[in-house]
């Protein structure tokens, strides 16, 4: 009796599954094939990925190579080549080669160009203050304190990355002005900060030393004997 029984429901069960397939079969089998439509499209674009990611990556080898040699409006031609056909993060380290081969020949120049990445907002926060920090470097013997200082500004906060590079431009902004005091401030602060980049602190102890000796004067004259 268990036996029909058991039987009886096997037949039920494939009945049930039977209309279940006539009815959802044909779904089945279209989000089967979207999977694998959409398996192989993400693999395809991997593909691409990494083939136009060689690609850029060859021709920025190649543009450095040029700069390496002095050839410095071929490899700011190829580097500005780069910036808007090469991969994104290609793309924005070309936009960086080209400024800084620009300033080699024209120091205005290059700041625009740095300056143009600091105002693009699509590229990320932290690159953007790069930009701001090569411009102010670029700036520094020329410009004066307070249009170093207003640069410097966005990157300042309490956790801001480059807030110490900052603080040393504008010292060193203040030493080129001959306003020692200001710079001694600065630099002290600085060196005294416990979180300030281990990289910098050699610098810093540099500018110190130019400080103090700018603040002490002409070194007094020898006696004759």
């Amino acid at each position: 009796m268990s036996d029909i029984i058991r039987e009886v429901d096997e037949e039920l069960r494939h009945e049930r599954y039977k209309k279940l397939w006539d009815r959802y079969g044909l779904y089945v089998i279209g989000a089967a094939l979207l999977l694998v439509l959409a398996v192989a499209g993400w693999r395809g674009w991997e593909w691409y990925a990494a083939r136009e990611a060689a690609k850029s990556g060859a021709q920025f080898e190649a543009a450095m190579q040029l700069a390496a040699e002095g050839k410095r409006d071929e490899a700011e031609a190829a580097f500005n080549a780069l910036a808007k056909e090469g991969t994104a993060g290609y793309r924005v380290l070309a936009r960086f080669s080209a400024a800084a081969e620009l300033a080699r020949k024209d120091v205005n120049a290059g700041v625009a160009a740095f300056d143009a990445i600091a105002a693009d907002a699509s590229i990320d926060a932290v690159l953007r203050d790069v930009a701001r920090l090569r411009a102010g470097y670029l700036l520094v013997d020329t410009a004066s304190v307070k249009e170093i200082a207003d640069r410097m500004q966005p990157l300042f906060g309490p956790s801001a990355p480059f807030r110490h590079s900052a603080n040393e431009l504008i010292a060193l902004s203040h030493f080129r002005a001959g306003e020692s005091t200001a710079a001694a401030k600065i630099v002290s602060e600085l060196l005294t900060d416990p979180e300030i980049p281990p990289s910098m602190r050699p610098r810093l102890q540099v500018l110190n030393a130019l400080v103090a000796g700018a603040a002490a004067g002409p070194a007094a004259a020898p006696a004759t004997q």
